[in-house]
């Protein structure tokens, strides 16, 4: 195996790791998940928890990231500041409905939760927490993100989560998010009407990049008898306000030549030229 081949198949393999940061995977899935035969696989996560970025748990033996890794989520964090923009838009959107706001981003075919900010209304659901990901059209953040999406963006996304959709979220039919995506796109929101977790309602929008690329969601969650149809058009208003202040502003963030946080900030297209060359 040459060297990179190894980094990039120890790559995916904390990538894979990554999809379960609370509770971690066993060797047996890991090496399922990859397609690695277990010497390798164990080869590879030894490497990784001398660096680190993985961690095996002592009672379920289970390996999750490790502390260097959210070491260097906190790093990346800082230099890509999307979750400091969007602080605003969740404390208002919290502060405004009493219900829990969140702000998600695709990983891949998935989608992750980089934020969850706690409503004041008594009785609150826990279906998302921070670092929770699931594969694209799952809950209401994630379908949004996959309903600004083109559709041949789409088709591709649905086959490649087309066996984790059927062995781990048979609530989540391709059929079924296809369904919800069509409204999704008709109505302006995605919702997701307690398909995750019962009684648990979300509404999603998401914002785009000035280049016009999907950025991330933001995305309102509550009980059931609090996202009836007058409230659910009262919550899909204040997500677009949000929405909207979100993309004002990445549109300043990303003026040519502006100095933030101490260094200069191109436009989004030269940035995604020189990653291509």
């Amino acid at each position: 195996m040459s060297g990179s081949q190894s980094v990039d198949r120890a790559l995916n393999l904390l990538a894979l790791i990554g999809r379960e940061p609370a509770g971690g995977l066993p060797l047996a899935e890991i090496v399922a998940g990859s397609g690695l035969n277990k010497p390798t696989a164990r080869r590879l996560l030894l490497a990784l928890m001398r660096a680190g970025l993985v961690e095996q748990e002592p009672q379920t033996r289970h390996y999750c990231l490790g502390e260097e890794a959210f070491v260097l989520g906190v790093l990346a964090a800082r230099r890509h500041g999307l979750l400091d923009l969007a602080m605003e838009s969740l404390r208002r959107l919290a502060a405004v409905t009493m219900d829990t706001s969140f702000l998600s981003v695709r990983r891949d075919n998935y989608c992750v939760c980089l934020h969850r900010e706690e409503g004041t209304y008594p009785v609150r659901t826990h279906a998302l927490q921070t670092g929770d990901q699931h594969p694209l059209g799952v809950g209401a953040g994630s379908l949004a993100l996959l309903a600004a999406m083109p559709d041949d963006d789409v088709d591709r996304l649905m086959a490649a989560n087309g066996p984790v959709l059927t062995t781990r979220y048979p609530g989540f039919a391709p059929d079924v998010i296809r369904a919800d995506l069509a409204a999704a796109r008709q109505r302006g929101f995605a919702l997701n009407p307690g398909r995750l977790v019962a009684s648990s309602w979300g509404l999603g929008i998401a914002f785009r990049y000035p280049d016009g690329r999907v950025a991330g969601a933001l995305s309102l969650a509550a009980i059931d008898s609090r996202m009836g149809q007058e409230r659910q058009d009262e919550l899909a208003s204040h997500l677009r306000a949000e929405v909207a202040a979100m993309e004002r502003r990445l549109a300043e963030m990303f003026v040519p030549g502006r100095v933030v946080a101490d260094r200069v900030v191109r436009p989004v297209a030269a940035v995604v030229e020189a990653r291509r060359v």
